[in-house]
């Protein structure tokens, strides 16, 4: 295995415009955006009355984030395959996103978010799944149009800013759904059923069928990348197209049977 140099090192996944290799590169940036959340959850929560649902719900957001984040997926979806470009914005979106939410008790939610002064307005925004849906349609449109992936992804700010974004943009996907403030989300099933198809299914398939059915390659940056696998520019955004089309049946179909097989229970038990 080749020794790991100093120059070798980047704080952020970022397209590089050398050839893939399997040398791993190591990411500090990354490791530190896992480790400080991470640790300070621990330590907080380590007063509160946290199930082991809750702490395992909360690391196993941090370790999809990283898993998304660092070498290898992360330097791919950076500067050589759109497909894995794409898998990185779905487990941004709907994997450490929801975890992280599952992870947070209400009380230590309401306390890290009343030091910020922002307990009513993020209620507020759970209650408002309109809003939460056209801000999520709305990131998810703009990280995925050529100009703005073009910009981003070629230094490691930039890159950054795109990964934090999908985050950002599946928290607030989810909150609806899953927010841990009393009083954070819409008190009925069918609205948040309803939400979470409608928010997820009906803009997204504009980019999916565009990298689907584009005759030409759409992102410069991943056309002309070195190949990796040996993989054309175009089989791979038609792969990164059915990425987006079918990644997201697994996660939001077996919420909302959860959700409804849950209603149908309560409502069962209350009229038995």
């Amino acid at each position: 295995m080749g020794e790991v140099t100093f120059a070798a090192v980047s704080w952020w996944c970022t397209a590089t415009g050398q050839p893939w290799t399997w040398r791993w590169i190591p990411y500090p940036g990354v490791w530190i955006a896992v480790a400080v959340p991470t640790v300070a959850y621990l330590r907080s929560t380590a007063r509160l009355s946290v199930t082991r649902r809750h702490r395992a719900a909360f690391l196993a957001g941090m370790a999809v984030f990283w898993v998304a984040s660092d070498w290898p997926l992360g330097t791919l979806g950076a500067g050589y395959l759109a497909s894995a470009h794409m898998a990185q914005f779905l487990l941004y979106t709907l994997g450490a996103a929801p975890l992280l939410l599952l992870g947070v008790p209400g009380a230590f939610a309401e306390r890290i978010l009343g030091r910020m002064r922002l307990t009513e307005g993020v209620r507020r925004l759970g209650r408002s799944p309109i809003l939460c849906g056209v801000v999520y349609n709305l990131l998810l449109l703009a990280t995925h149009s050529p100009p703005v992936v073009e910009a981003l992804r070629r230094s490691q700010f930039g890159s950054f800013a795109m990964d934090l974004s999908w985050l950002v943009s599946g928290l607030v996907l989810w909150l609806p759904i899953l927010s841990p403030l009393p009083g954070g989300r819409p008190r009925s099933v069918g609205v948040r059923m309803a939400y979470l198809f409608s928010a997820t299914a009906l803009v997204a398939v504009i980019p999916a069928s565009l990298l689907t059915f584009a005759a030409n390659p759409v992102y410069e940056i991943y056309e002309l990348a070195p190949r990796v696998w040996s993989l054309s520019a175009r089989d791979d955004q038609q792969l990164a197209g059915i990425v987006m089309k079918l990644g997201t049946i697994p996660v939001v179909w077996g919420t909302l049977a959860t959700m409804w097989f849950r209603w149908a229970r309560r409502e069962g038990a209350d009229g038995g």
